[in-house]
């Protein structure tokens, strides 16, 4: 009995120093990253402190409306294609698709969102802009797209989205370049990484890959079966 005692108490003392680290890839524009950011937030909620994640972004849609329009030139272009989106919101109840989102407003690409989104992570890091902005950021400039049809690929729609007190940081970062090799460092760690589905967790040191449309349960084993492992309370007392 004293042995487990010991063992519990170990357990307490190292969840509250101890993190598991994990890397979510997405791009702002792919529907299933869309519905799953409600999943990341519950993942904070339940596992708090024992999990950090290091948001990053991966190139699906750089290319987005030329290349669906070539994708879907056959099943009814990007109007067929925002009926495919539409068929996948459909299924959730806390996401909407806008009428107008793909099928009229069909944003150029993606790229110019993770710029913004990679300038808000440098803020973060420094300290000018508190944690959680950009992860804020990244759901305001879905549902501009998604729920409301705002084409998050122009420079004055994303700078609307950004809060008015980190404007004028993100604006300089966008200027000097910092931002781009921010996210040119996310495409090249998607490459590091084999990562090519949005949205993608990685853990494990890059062992295990969760990729797409992941329940929510399955991510959480996950997580709690590499918190377990690393649980004093699982060691041998024999």
């Amino acid at each position: 009995m004293g042995h487990i005692v010991h063992a519990r108490r170990l357990y307490r003392r190292w969840v509250t120093t101890t993190a598991i680290q994990i890397s979510h890839f997405s791009d702002v524009l792919c529907v299933w990253a869309y519905i799953a950011q409600r999943r990341m937030d519950e993942l904070r909620q339940e596992f708090g402190d024992q999990v950090t994640v290091d948001y990053r972004h991966v190139s699906v849609f750089g290319f987005a409306r030329a290349s669906l329009e070539a994708r879907w030139k056959d099943k009814g272009g990007l109007a067929g294609y925002a009926a495919h989106v539409g068929s996948v919101i459909a299924k959730f109840d806390h996401v909407a698709l806008h009428p107008d989102a793909w099928a009229r407003v069909a944003p150029t690409s993606s790229w110019p969102a993770h710029l913004v989104l990679a300038a808000m992570r440098s803020l973060e890091a420094t300290g000018e802009m508190p944690p959680g902005a950009g992860v804020a950021l990244a759901w305001r400039i879905r549902e501009a797209f998604f729920r409301d049809a705002r084409d998050i690929a122009r420079a004055d729609v994303l700078d609307d989205l950004v809060e008015p007190d980190g404007r004028a940081a993100v604006r300089e970062l966008l200027a000097t370049g910092v931002a781009h090799a921010q996210l040119a460092r996310d495409y090249e760690l998607a490459r590091e990484l084999d990562v090519h589905v949005s949205p993608s967790i990685v853990m494990n040191e890059g062992r295990q890959h969760l990729n797409g449309n992941v329940g929510y349960r399955l991510i959480a084993a996950n997580l709690r079966e590499l918190l377990e492992r690393a649980d004093p309370a699982q060691m041998s007392w024999c």
